[in-house]
């Protein structure tokens, strides 16, 4: 099932704790980077950075930073980049 558009959707559960999923669609196979921001535009952790196949995806955060610590509670931000797609969406992580 090749999706026609790109999509991105909202990570599910939001709130969350202690993990989230995020999920998206490619209608083509590209680079994809998908990362989490924090609200200070500070860059939190890169969940995917690679060529992926078309279809359909899903990564898991666990609520960690790129060195292995647990985030804070708060509002973070993740963002897809995959060819000219780009979308930012906003989730919370509660404790």
């Amino acid at each position: 099932d090749i999706p026609l558009v790109h999509a991105i959707d909202q990570n599910f559960p939001n709130p969350f704790n202690p993990a989230t999923t995020i999920k998206f669609a490619l209608p083509q196979a590209e680079d994809v980077k998908l990362v989490i921001y924090g609200v200070d535009g500070r860059l939190v952790r890169t969940l995917v950075s690679e060529h992926r196949e078309a279809g359909h995806h899903e990564v898991i955060w666990q609520g960690n930073d790129n060195a292995g610590r647990r985030v804070a509670t708060g509002t973070y931000f993740y963002s897809i980049q995959a060819g000219d797609f780009h979308q930012v969406r906003k989730m919370s992580l509660i404790k």
